[in-house]
């Protein structure tokens, strides 16, 4: 019998990631096995001798480098008649209880230990909160004297009104032309409404100036959009926001510009010589031209968003100087910090630096970034990234655990997937970074969480299919009972459980553009809305919830229990609490 399992402290001790310098116990049970050695890399072989304990188990001690990063580890064996073998991780890559392999000279699925810096930090109001995300345009119009100077934008004057109404439904070029007006004086007026469902951070999708209602392709950084308001209403905002508690979170999308933006300036729209208009422009090294002007490197081979060259020192300048560059410059502002919008394709050197600038403007920036696989090793463009080790990114959404929960509570996997889950997240990510991590269910660029916990996302379907795509009463219902366990699991979990805006309210469709219809008010299923509430808010108010430890059983296919405790009167984050409180949850699938 050969036996290991990462997920469990008494064969990985302590458990979980490991700060630089320290060290770590590695226990090892074997039957009919003569040695044990640990064997583990991280750029250089490191070899450590397991001391025989008893009849079957097998300690040693490992000393972590002084290096960041992702070192793996392994267990080379030896049997009584000189067979050597080895112990590996599962090939499903979530660590926990391995198996044996006769290749002990292999390197493959090996376990992984993240090695981070032990000063990181992240920003305390961020741990355990509850995030609430806003597509500006579509959340609250409140008035303002704010004008449109352009012809091409078709602009609602009715907030109930849909999208596509009297234009053909088969066209979908101009859908990102539609605007409903909702702005950054409309969600200060709703921050009694925020406060009240138990919000701690607003994370506001882009409201620099652009041609699009999403905003992700950029015209000007240092302009909010007219449309949204002013630079002076932003503060203001996020200065009422404060008063009730409550940090603005930005989204910054700084892969890409717009065609139609000050810097590449296809159209003559700016007053400004963008790298189009000629090779003397300012901005000319900001992108990759294969044949200027048309022939441009763009984001994901989409025309309208010409990529930048992170690398570029001037394009670095203008976005990190400490005196006005665009990171600090609105965390001056009010903002508590940046969402980076694919964060993955963001060079590491281009994201310390971001870091470095976000937190010379406040000390607590927040700087979380779009991940949507594991964050501790992500390989992006050919480089093995580790987004968790204390010098890039303070934490990351959190894709995987919502496509495990989803699939858990519809149904198409067990408990036991979501359990794994949750524990490989728990042994990969450090504290600091797990307990800041933006839990989602519904985002803006995903089918609306209701249709997806009924399969009724739109794949397959025209526009104007998906825009008719509506959900069945009894299809509702089973809708909700969905996301009321799954958010009730969010809650429960440590990391930040997220809403995306109109989700409490009942709020469907498919995929992007409908997913981003108007808030519904004076139309919110209340039932739901109240459930919402009552969910945030107890999470709010708990320590144990915030900052306990967590533990994770499936009592059966059907069940999962999440208990949250404190170890003494210490939380996982090292807080001190006198409360012997805690919390057990249990949730069976609908």
């Amino acid at each position: 019998m050969l036996f290991f399992d990462s997920h469990d402290s008494f064969y990985h001790e302590p458990a979980g990631p490991a700060a630089s310098g320290s060290s770590v116990t590695f226990r090892f049970r074997g039957t009919n096995i003569t040695h044990a050695v640990l064997r583990a890399w991280m750029g250089s072989d490191i070899l450590v001798p397991m001391k025989h304990e008893s009849d079957d188990l097998f300690t040693a001690v490992l000393q972590v480098p002084e290096a960041t990063g992702l070192l793996w580890y392994d267990f080379l064996l030896i049997y009584p008649n000189g067979t050597k073998t080895r112990y590996i991780a599962p090939k499903d890559g979530l660590g926990g209880v391995g198996h044996e392999d006769t290749h002990p000279d292999a390197r493959d699925w090996a376990y992984q230990l993240t090695v981070y810096q032990p000063s990181f930090h992240t920003p305390a109001y961020m741990h355990g909160a509850n995030i609430y995300q806003i597509f500006p345009d579509r959340f609250y119009h409140a008035s303002t004297h704010a004008t449109d100077i352009r012809t091409d934008r078709r602009l609602h004057a009715d907030w109930s009104e849909d999208l596509n109404t009297g234009r053909n439904p088969e066209d979908t070029e101009n859908d990102v032309l539609e605007f409903y007006r909702g702005n950054l004086n409309g969600i200060r007026e709703k921050l009694p409404y925020l406060a009240g469902l138990g919000v701690d951070v607003l994370y506001l999708n882009p409201i620099f100036q652009a041609s699009s209602n999403h905003r992700y392709d950029t015209a000007d950084y240092t302009v909010i959009d007219p449309l949204l308001g002013t630079s002076e209403e932003f503060q203001e905002l996020c200065s009422a926001a404060g008063e009730y508690g409550i940090h603005v979170m930005l989204d910054g999308v700084f892969s890409h510009t717009g065609e139609d933006s000050r810097y590449f300036n296809r159209f003559g729209h700016f007053p400004t010589l963008g790298a189009y208009q000629s090779r003397d422009s300012q901005y000319y090294d900001w992108y990759t031209f294969e044949q200027w002007p048309d022939k441009y490197r763009s984001w994901w081979g989409i025309h309208t968003l010409p990529e930048v060259r992170k690398n570029q020192k001037p394009y670095q300048n203008f976005m990190f100087n400490r005196t006005d560059g665009i990171v600090p410059r609105w965390i001056h502002a009010g903002a508590c910090g940046w969402r980076l919008d694919v964060a993955d394709e963001l060079p590491m050197d281009f994201l310390r630096k971001l870091r470095k600038a976000a937190k010379s403007a406040r000390r607590d920036a927040v700087v979380l970034g779009e991940v949507r696989e594991d964050a501790s090793n992500k390989i992006a463009y050919g480089e093995m990234r580790c987004y968790c080790t204390g010098d890039t990114l303070d934490s990351v959404m959190n894709y995987p655990l919502r496509t495990a929960i989803l699939d858990f509570v519809s149904g198409k996997t067990d408990a036991q997937a979501l359990v794994r889950l949750i524990r490989h997240q728990e042994e990969v990510y450090p504290a600091q970074f797990r307990y800041a991590l933006m839990n989602l269910l519904g985002s803006h660029d995903r089918a609306r969480v209701l249709n997806a916990l009924v399969d009724r996302e739109g794949q397959g379907l025209s526009k104007h299919e998906q825009n008719q795509l509506r959900l069945a009463p009894d299809e509702y219902d089973l809708a909700v009972r969905r996301y009321k366990a799954a958010l009730s699991i969010l809650c429960a979990l440590p990391g930040c459980p997220t809403v995306y805006y109109g989700d409490e309210a009942g709020m469907t469709g498919g995929p992007d553009p409908f997913c981003r219809r108007a808030y519904p008010w004076g139309h919110e299923d209340a039932e739901l809305q109240a459930f919402v509430q009552a969910k945030l808010n107890h999470r709010k108010h708990s320590h144990v919830l915030r900052y306990g430890y967590c533990t994770v059983q499936a009592p059966d296919a059907q069940t999962i229990t999440i208990r949250r405790y404190l170890n003494g009167d210490t939380d996982a984050l090292g807080h001190r609490n006198t409360s012997s409180a805690e919390e057990i949850c249990t949730v069976r699938r609908p």
